[in-house]
């Protein structure tokens, strides 16, 4: 068995050898940068099948030990989720470069000028679980941020994640961008990941990006900062002004198209003054779809009292589920009296994180978007655009619910930070510099230590 000082020395290992990149990373041309990310995407498009076999390693073990369904669906490299992954390369080689960008600058009355340059954060470290896109994804971002990247994915995606690494590795020799900048945890040890969490001075940031446990376990650990989300409870309220047939697209599109991920809804709301029109014929498509309904009490009478409806599971709600993260084919239901009451229950049961109205009503719209205290709200749309990629961003490191610094899709530019630079002409503050009478006595003092050198010279001492 490893001991403690083998899981600190390789990890230091990582860290350092990534670290050492850090001024190199700040100097590189955008045009090189933008090189490497399409030279990764060229090498995965052939070497598609070399991925899929080792996803299928990762798979194959996946099944054996019994792994959840949602799990091994994010686990799961199909076709369209590599070119889904070449196309996160190219649109983020496609991006504006931040770094180096002036966000702002004004002048002083002093004559200083001042501006807020963005650079990066610096070292990144990225715990992430089954998902191996988000190898790519993360160090997309990284390699057009100038940011140095630690990634460790979850032991189910190691074959995967080492095949993905490879062919980045590579990529960055052929282009001359630093292959040490971007390291991988090819080790399952936890112990791994504690220690880097405690290298304050080292790691500048720690993003964790999956579960709440993993993300309850990093914070714990960690004594360096970490941009973090606990969950995705997200919530859609069905006002009753909703154009119905926009609900019907919007609920089923946010459950039902992929349950398992973040975004996905897990509550629904509805106005009971549109209930009997809207919750029939919406929870028949739920229904339809495989999807299980723990309802409150009006909304399970609706479904029980409809011969229409007699093939869908639904059961009571209980307090805990409203509060659940799902991810999978089951859904909340609650009935709400107005929209402040919608919006109460949200900031009772949602993570912060996505949550939507369907109304036509613009005040109640305008109000929702206000009062909602979330990452990222919507107003007759699906909460399955938090995403980075679709939000025009590239890509995404994940979705940041906290709110210092980043905060929803963290993308390129939140993998920057502005810093103060500012130009001057001499000045110094409230006027205060060298008197007049020190420059006078240093300059007597000048004159006569000058004469007497040019003595000593004379007499040979």
């Amino acid at each position: 068995m490893a001991k403690k000082e083998d899981f600190r020395a390789y990890a230091e290992q990582l860290v350092d050898k990534a670290r050492s990149t850090l001024r190199t990373l700040t100097s590189l041309s955008t045009a090189v940068k933008n090189e490497t990310l399409l030279k990764i995407a060229e090498l995965i498009q052939e070497r598609r099948d070399y991925i899929k076999v080792e996803n299928e390693k990762d798979l194959k073990r996946a099944r054996e030990k019994k792994l959840k369904p949602s799990l091994i669906d994010r686990l799961t490299l199909t076709d369209s989720r590599i070119d889904g992954m070449i196309k996160v390369l190219k649109d983020v080689a496609a991006l504006r470069d931040p770094v180096g960008e002036v966000v702002k600058a004004w002048d002083l009355p002093n004559g200083l000028k001042v501006g807020r340059m963005r650079v990066p954060l610096g070292l990144v470290f990225i715990v992430y679980e089954a998902r191996p896109n988000v190898t790519i994804e993360a160090t997309a971002l990284c390699i057009k941020s100038s940011n140095a990247v630690v990634l460790r994915g979850g032991r189910e995606a190691l074959n995967t994640n080492r095949a993905l690494v490879e062919i980045v590795k590579e990529a960055c020799e052929l282009t001359g961008y630093p292959k040490e900048a971007v390291q991988f945890v090819d080790r399952p040890e936890r112990e791994i990941v504690w220690e880097i969490l405690k290298m304050e001075g080292k790691v500048d940031v720690a993003i964790p990006r999956g579960g709440e446990g993993l993300i309850k376990a990093v914070v714990e650990h960690a004594r360096v900062p970490v941009i973090k989300h606990y969950k995705g409870v997200c919530n859609i309220f069905v006002d009753e002004y909703a154009d119905l047939e926009k609900a019907f697209n919007v609920v089923y599109n946010a459950k039902v198209q992929r349950p398992s991920v973040c975004n996905a809804v897990e509550n629904l709301i509805i106005h009971r003054n549109i209930l009997h029109e809207f919750w029939p014929q919406m929870a028949f498509y739920l229904g339809k779809a495989g999807v299980e309904l723990r309802c409150d009490e009006e909304s399970l009478k609706v479904i029980k009292s409809d011969k229409r409806l007699s093939f869908v599971k639904a059961k009571p709600a209980t307090e805990e589920d409203y509060y659940e993260e799902f991810l999978d084919l089951i859904l909340a239901v609650k009935v709400v009296g107005s929209l402040d009451e919608a919006i109460a229950f949200i900031e009772k049961y949602g993570s912060k994180h996505s949550d939507a109205i369907v109304t036509e009503n613009y005040t109640n719209a305008k109000k929702f978007l206000r009062e909602v205290d979330s990452a990222v709200v919507y107003a007759n749309a699906s909460t399955r655009f938090t995403d980075g990629n679709e939000l025009g961003l590239g890509a995404e490191m994940g979705i940041s619910t906290d709110k210092i610094h980043a905060r929803g899709p963290m993308a390129l530019e939140e993998l920057t930070i502005p810093k103060f630079v500012v130009l001057g002409e001499g000045q110094v503050r409230d006027g205060f510099g060298v008197p007049e009478e020190f420059k006078k006595e240093w300059q007597e003092k000048q004159k006569s230590g000058g004469l007497g050198r040019i003595i000593d010279w004379l007499l040979g001492d």
